[in-house]
């Protein structure tokens, strides 16, 4: 299957480099401590209808889209880098193949995390004050607050600060730690100012927007322990999946029993006994001897019928074998010559 060839291809990657996994250092600390305590002043200051108030209600009435209509329609797509859809996908693709170089689940599971924990605290806030947006506004000076609305704190500022804010995170060296916070930052600030600018957005909720995603990105040290714990777990969930898909062994069949082979003793016999038996078979003087019978005799020694001398063939050519000089004219000897 095709993610059979995923996970051999994964595993021929080199081995990545030692990744260091951001701590809560003393610095986060105090980071986190100063958002928290600048996310809590925002709430109670529209809670209070305080001159936060008064000023989301200053920009509004100033209409920043009619003041400079000329970079409306670029500023309408631009607030696509807020959404929290579009940037998932993109940031997404990014940490995959990062996941993918690195042999680890961790930049996919930390942007899992990160966004989860995006969509229950803003999301609680959001349901729980239920403020209206500008364009929705029922009265002048007012906060706008329990009234079913869904705004505050902003979700595309946080959600920008989040998702652009993890590859800041996510840096392996310094360097691309520093150039990688400055772009979050720049993105998450713009996208914050085009939603005060289009009017969908009170100036307060970006406010809160940027310290919601913050908090985010300034936590996850706290939460790496248990994206570690799900990476492991993960991993085995795949090393079964592996073990299920692999086939097992043919196992080895029955053993059929073999039944022993009697091999026949062969007991040697003295030169004298095997001449015995040869010529016994062939019919000579030792015609009467016995033939062995624990063996057959072999087939050059096969027993042959006994023939009587005239029917046998000759031997030798017919004539005489002297020369010719050595008989007279009939055919007598011719006399010795005297010596």
């Amino acid at each position: 299957m095709r993610i059979d060839r995923i996970f051999a291809r994964l595993d021929r990657e080199p081995e990545p480099p030692e990744i260091a996994v951001p701590g809560m250092s003393r610095t986060r600390k105090v980071l986190f401590g100063s958002t928290v305590a600048f996310y809590i002043a925002i709430v109670w200051l529209v809670l209070v209808s305080s001159w936060l108030v008064l000023l989301d209600w200053k920009v509004m009435l100033f209409r920043p889209y009619e003041q400079w209509p000329e970079v409306h329609a670029f500023l309408d797509y631009f607030v696509v880098l807020g959404q929290r859809g579009p940037t998932a996908v993109m940031i997404a693709a990014w940490l995959g193949w990062r996941s993918w170089r690195q042999h680890t689940l961790r930049p996919l599971l930390v942007m899992a995390a990160s966004l989860l924990l995006l969509n229950i605290t803003v999301g609680a806030v959001k349901v729980g004050l239920g403020r209206l947006g500008p364009h929705y506004a029922t009265e002048i000076g007012s906060a706008e607050l329990f009234l079913g609305g869904d705004i505050f704190p902003s979700g595309h500022t946080a959600n920008a600060v989040v998702t652009w804010g993890i590859l800041a995170y996510l840096a392996t060296t310094p360097r691309a730690r520093r150039w990688l916070s400055v772009i979050s930052a720049t993105v998450a600030l713009s996208v914050g100012a085009t939603t005060v600018y289009l009017g969908t957005h009170w100036l307060s909720d970006v406010l809160l927007g940027w310290a919601a995603g913050l908090l985010i990105l300034l936590a996850l040290p706290w939460v790496e322990p248990t994206i570690g714990r799900a990476e492991a777990y993960l991993f085995e969930l795949r090393d079964r999946w592996r073990a299920r898909r692999t086939p097992a062994p043919a196992a080895p069949g029955p053993v059929e029993p073999v039944s022993p082979v009697v091999v026949p003793s062969i007991r040697p016999l003295s030169d004298a006994a095997a001449a015995r038996e040869a010529v016994g078979a062939g019919g000579g003087r030792y015609a009467s001897t016995r033939p062995a019978q624990h063996l057959p005799a072999p087939a050059h020694l096969a027993p042959r019928p006994h023939t009587s001398r005239p029917e046998r063939a000759p031997v030798t050519p017919v004539g005489s074998r002297r020369p010719p000089q050595a008989r007279g004219g009939n055919g007598a000897h011719a006399p010795h010559p005297a010596r």
